[in-house]
C-alpha cells in the first residue's frame, strides 16, 4: 500500500509540473496574439492618421473627433500630432497649451530618418496624461518625403497588461510584455499592475522565438522559482512572458500528498483494527465532513476576493433523461454581482427562474454542449434578453461530475478599447463612412456569401467629377464639407443592407450585395448619378455642381474574388470618365486595354519629367499701338523622343490630373529663368518672361521660395519675370493663396490674370492682391468683329482694369481687324497668331533685334514711331 503511495505521489508531481508546462506555454501564445491583435490596431491608428494629414496638408482636428466619440474616455489610450517643430499642433487631450517636445528621444529618432516604422518607447511618466504611458510613434511626411512630424499614441500599461484568460494564473504567478532584449514595458502579478519594474532581477535573454524553462528563485525580485514560457510576436520587436509559480504547483502537490497520505494511514489503520471497523468508519466520517468544511472555507476565502465570477450548476433532466435546465448549487459574491443578486439569492436558482427571456434555450444548449464534450469557452457580447449586467464576459465551462464549474470574467473595458482602435481604425475620418481597411477586410466575406448562395454581388466605383478643382480653389475645408454632403446622398439611395466606402480622395465604393441582375446595378448608378445632380450648398452659402463617373463590375461575371472586382470597376470608372461627366459604365474585358494606354501614358510623362524631355517656346507680347515687343510667354512642349514636339493638350491635363503639374511646373520656372540668364550673358535686349502657374503649385505653398532661389541661382532681376495665374487661383484655402500672392509680388514679381473671364473672380482679390494686367481670354476677342455686344463687353473690362491701375493684354487677336478695333477701344497690349506663332528660343533673339513686330500701315498714327 505505502509502495503503491509513493508512486502515485511521483506520478502526480510530474503530472503537475508538465501541466504547469505546458499552461505556461498556451498562455505565452494566446497573450502573444491578444498583444498582436492590440499593436496591429493602435498600427492602423498611426498609418490611418499619417494618411489623412498627408492628404488634407495638416488639417487633422483630433479634438473634434474625441468630442464625436471616436476616442472614448475609457479607452486608456491618448493620440496627439506634433508638427514638424515639435509643436503639439492637435490631440485627444487639452491642447490649449502649447507644448514642445522636440527634444524627446523619439521625436529626434524620427526626425533623423532612423525609425521606419512604428517606433515603441519604454514606459514613461507623462507630464501631459498624470500617468506612467507607453507611446507608439510613427513619422509623418510631406510629398516630397520630407520630415512633417510624428503622430504619437500613447496607452496606459493597463492595455497591454490586461488578458482575457487570467484565471489560469495564481497569486504568485505573472504576464508581461517586453523587448527581446529583456526589459519589459508592463508586467502583472496578481491584481497589480507594473509599468516600468521588472519581475526578474537580470533581464533574461530570450534566444528562441519561444520556449519554456524552469528558473530558480534567485532570478527573481520576489525569491519565487517559476517555470517561465515565452513566445516572440511576428511583427513588432516584443516578447509576451508567463510565469508559472513552483510555490502554487508544489501547493497542489502538497493538497494531493496530504489526501494520499491520509489515505494510506487510514487504510494501514483499518487493516490493523479491522475487529473495531464501526469505530473506524465513524472516524474517517467525521474525517472527511472536517476536511470538506476546511476545503469550503478554503475555497470561499479564495473566490470571493477574486476577479472572476464562480459558479457550480448541476445538470437537471426530465423522465427520458434530456438535459431541461441547471441550477445553481454555489457561487462567489462577484458572480453573484454579476446577475445583480446576493450569493444567497442567486444559490438554489434554476436558469428557467431567471430573467434570461428568449435567451434561455441559448444558453441551455451551449452548457449541455459542454456536459458532452467536457470543456466550452469563448467571449461573448452579452445580449439584451440576459440577466448578465456586464456588456462582454469571457466565459469558461468544465464538466465537473454531473454538473460544470463555470468561471466568467467582465472583459468589458478591454473590448471597448479594441472597438474604439478598431472603429478608428476603420472609418474615414471625414465622411464617417468604412474606409479602405475596412473594405478590404468585408469583401472576401461578402463575396464568400455571394459564392455560397449563388447570389449576385455588385461593386460600384464612384469617381467624383470636378471635385478636385473645388477642393484646389475653394481649399480642404470646403472640400471636407462637399464630401460629407456627397457621403449622405450616397448613402441615401442604397438599401440598409447595401455599403458605401470611402476610399480616399473624391473615390467611393458601393457594394450591393444579392442583386437580381446587371440592370439592379444599373438603377443604383441612375441614382447615384441624379442624387449628385442637386448643386451643393456649402457653410458660405456659394453653389458647387459636381457629377459623378462611375465604374460597374459584377461577382461572378467580371473576377471571383475582392480585389479583381474593386480593379475591374476602376477600369470601368474610367472608361465612363472617358465618355463624358455623369456617365456609367459596365466593365468589359476591352476596357483594360484602354486602361493599360493610358497607365502607359502617364508613366510616359513622369519619365519625361525625369529626363527632362520638354522645351519652351516663347510668345511675344507687344504694344497694341506700336508693336513693339513688351514681354515673352513662356509655353511648355514636350520633344517626345519617338513622336517628335506633343502639343500642350496632350498631356497638361493629364499633368493636372495626376499631380504631375507640380513638377513639371518647377522644371518650367527653372528652365525660363535659366533662359533669360543665358540671353543677358549674350548681351541681348531681353524683356520679361511671363511664366503659367498651376493652382495645384499654390497649394503645395513654396512657389515664393521657388521663385527666390532660381532668380539668385541665375543671377537675374525680379523684373524680368512675371507670373500668369488663373481667377480660379484667387479663391484658394483661407489667407493661404493670399499670403503666396504678397510673397511673390514682395518680391517684385509682376503678377498677371490669365484668361480673365472664364472663371471665378473677383474685385475686392483683384483690388487686394494689386494685379499688375489682365489678359482677356481669346474668345472674348473673338467676339469683338461679331457685333456691338462684343465690343461693349470688352469696354467694360477694359474700364474696370484701368480703374484699378491694370494694364489689358488682348489674347487670341489672329486678324489686322481686331487688332484695330482693340486699338480703337485703347487696350494695353495684344498678343495672338497675328502677331507670331509661339517660337523656340533659338528664334527669339529675331524679336529683339525688329523690336517692333508688326508692319507699320497697323501701327497707330497717334503713336507711329
Amino acid at each position: 500500500m505505502w509502495a503503491l503511495t509513493l508512486s502515485k505521489l511521483s506520478r502526480d508531481r510530474a503530472a503537475l509540473t508538465d501541466n504547469a508546462i505546458r499552461q505556461a506555454s498556451s498562455l505565452s501564445k494566446t497573450y502573444a496574439e491578444q498583444l498582436t491583435r492590440s499593436l496591429e490596431q493602435i498600427d492602423q491608428v498611426t498609418l490611418h492618421l499619417k494618411h489623412y494629414w498627408r492628404v488634407t496638408h495638416g488639417l487633422v482636428n483630433l479634438e473634434k473627433q474625441m468630442q464625436e466619440g471616436l476616442f472614448p474616455v475609457s479607452a486608456h489610450l491618448y493620440v496627439t500630432i506634433v508638427d514638424r517643430n515639435g509643436w503639439v499642433a492637435t490631440s485627444t487631450l487639452d491642447s490649449s497649451g502649447s507644448q514642445n517636445i522636440s527634444g524627446r528621444d523619439y521625436f529626434q529618432f524620427h526626425k533623423s530618418g532612423l525609425a521606419g516604422g512604428l517606433l515603441i518607447s519604454e514606459p514613461a511618466l507623462g507630464r501631459r496624461y498624470g500617468k506612467t504611458v507607453i507611446r507608439f510613434s510613427r513619422r509623418l511626411d510631406t510629398a516630397d518625403g520630407s520630415f512633417d512630424g510624428i503622430v504619437l499614441v500613447a496607452v496606459e500599461p493597463i492595455y497591454l497588461a490586461s488578458f482575457t484568460d487570467e484565471s489560469g494564473l495564481g497569486k504568485s504567478d505573472f504576464l508581461s510584455v517586453g523587448r527581446s532584449d529583456g526589459s519589459f514595458l508592463a508586467s502583472k502579478m496578481g491584481a497589480g499592475i507594473r509599468s516600468m519594474e521588472n519581475v526578474f532581477r537580470t533581464p533574461p535573454v530570450f534566444g528562441s522565438d519561444k520556449d519554456v524553462v524552469a528558473m530558480k528563485r534567485e532570478n527573481f525580485i520576489d525569491d519565487q522559482a517559476r517555470i517561465v514560457a515565452w513566445q516572440k510576436l511576428k511583427n513588432y520587436p516584443l516578447v509576451s512572458t508567463v510565469g508559472i509559480s513552483e510555490e502554487g504547483i508544489q501547493a497542489s502537490y502538497k493538497e494531493r500528498a496530504k489526501y494520499y497520505w491520509s489515505l494510506a494511514i487510514a487504510g494501514s489503520v483499518l487493516l490493523l483494527l479491522l475487529a473495531a471497523s464501526g469505530i473506524v468508519v465513524t472516524t474517517r466520517l467525521a474525517w472527511r465532513k472536517r476536511q470538506t468544511e476546511k476545503i469550503e472555507r478554503t475555497y470561499r476565502l479564495a473566490t470571493d476576493g477574486a476577479r472572476e465570477g464562480f459558479y457550480i450548476v448541476r445538470t437537471l433532466y426530465d423522465e427520458e433523461e434530456r438535459v431541461v435546465d441547471f441550477l445553481v448549487e454555489d457561487c462567489n459574491e462577484r458572480g453573484a454581482t454579476y446577475y445583480g443578486m446576493l450569493r444567497t439569492q442567486l444559490i438554489g436558482k434554476k436558469f428557467s427562474e431567471m430573467p434570461f427571456g428568449s435567451y434561455l434555450s441559448e444558453v441551455v444548449r451551449i452548457f449541455s454542449g459542454a456536459m458532452q464534450t467536457g470543456f466550452y469557452e469563448d467571449e461573448l457580447k452579452v445580449p439584451a434578453e440576459s440577466p448578465l449586467q456586464v456588456a462582454w464576459v469571457h466565459r469558461r465551462l468544465v464538466r465537473s461530475g454531473d454538473g460544470l464549474a463555470v468561471t466568467l470574467r467582465d472583459i468589458s473595458d478591454m473590448k471597448a478599447h479594441e472597438e474604439a482602435l478598431s472603429r478608428l481604425a476603420n472609418m474615414d475620418a471625414v465622411t464617417a463612412l468604412p474606409n479602405r481597411h475596412w473594405l478590404m477586410n468585408h469583401l472576401p466575406t461578402a463575396v464568400m456569401r455571394a459564392r455560397e448562395s449563388g447570389a449576385t454581388l455588385a461593386m460600384l466605383f464612384v469617381d467624383l467629377d470636378d471635385f478636385k478643382n473645388i477642393n484646389d480653389t475653394m481649399g480642404h475645408a470646403a472640400g471636407d464639407e462637399l464630401l460629407r454632403a456627397a457621403a449622405a446622398r450616397l448613402r441615401s439611395v442604397i438599401r440598409p443592407q447595401d455599403n458605401v466606402v470611402r476610399l480616399g480622395g473624391d473615390e467611393f465604393t458601393v457594394i450591393l450585395e444579392r442583386v437580381e441582375s446587371s440592370s439592379d446595378a444599373a438603377r443604383v448608378a441612375e441614382r447615384i448619378i441624379s442624387s449628385l445632380d442637386t448643386p451643393f450648398v456649402l457653410a458660405d452659402a456659394s453653389l458647387h455642381a459636381v457629377k459623378a463617373s462611375i465604374g460597374i463590375s459584377m461577382f461572378p461575371h467580371d473576377g471571383g474574388d475582392g480585389e479583381t472586382l474593386l480593379k475591374h470597376a476602376d477600369i470601368a470608372m474610367y472608361a465612363a470618365k472617358a465618355n463624358g461627366k455623369g456617365q456609367y459604365e459596365f466593365y468589359r474585358p476591352q476596357l483594360s486595354e484602354r486602361l493599360v494606354v493610358r497607365l502607359d501614358r502617364e508613366q510616359a510623362l513622369r519619365k519625361a519629367i525625369e529626363l527632362d524631355e520638354f522645351v519652351l517656346f516663347y510668345q511675344p507680347r507687344v504694344d497694341t499701338f506700336t508693336g513693339e515687343l513688351r514681354s515673352l510667354e513662356a509655353l511648355v512642349r514636350w520633344m517626345h523622343p519617338e513622336r517628335g514636339l506633343v502639343p500642350p493638350q496632350e498631356f497638361i491635363p493629364m499633368a493636372e490630373e495626376t499631380g504631375l503639374i507640380v513638377q513639371l511646373g518647377e522644371l518650367v520656372i527653372r528652365k525660363a529663368c535659366a533662359q533669360l540668364a543665358q540671353w543677358r550673358r549674350q548681351h541681348l535686349p531681353v524683356v520679361p518672361v511671363s511664366i503659367n502657374v498651376s493652382p495645384r503649385q499654390f497649394n503645395e505653398g513654396n512657389l515664393s521660395a521657388l521663385f527666390s532661389a532660381c532668380m539668385s541661382e541665375q543671377d537675374i532681376a525680379p523684373s524680368l519675370i512675371e507670373i500668369e495665374i488663373t481667377e480660379s487661383c484667387m479663391i484658394g484655402e483661407g489667407n493661404a493663396v493670399n499670403e503666396e500672392l504678397s510673397a511673390i509680388e514682395a518680391l517684385g514679381i509682376k503678377l498677371l490674370v490669365d484668361d480673365f473671364g472664364t472663371g471665378y473672380s473677383s474685385l475686392s482679390h483683384l483690388q487686394r492682391l494689386d494685379f499688375d494686367i489682365l489678359k482677356v481670354d481669346r474668345a472674348f476677342t473673338a467676339q469683338l468683329c461679331n457685333g456691338k455686344e462684343g465690343e461693349a463687353f470688352f469696354m467694360a473690362i477694359l474700364s474696370m482694369a484701368h480703374v484699378l491701375g491694370m494694364g489689358v493684354v488682348a489674347e487670341g487677336v489672329e486678324t489686322a481687324e481686331q487688332l484695330h478695333v482693340l486699338q480703337a477701344l485703347s487696350c494695353n497690349e495684344v498678343q495672338g497668331y497675328f502677331i507670331s506663332r509661339p517660337v523656340p528660343a533659338s528664334e527669339v533673339p529675331d524679336f529683339f533685334a525688329r523690336r517692333y513686330l508688326f508692319h507699320a500701315e497697323h501701327r497707330s498714327p497717334l503713336h507711329a514711331v
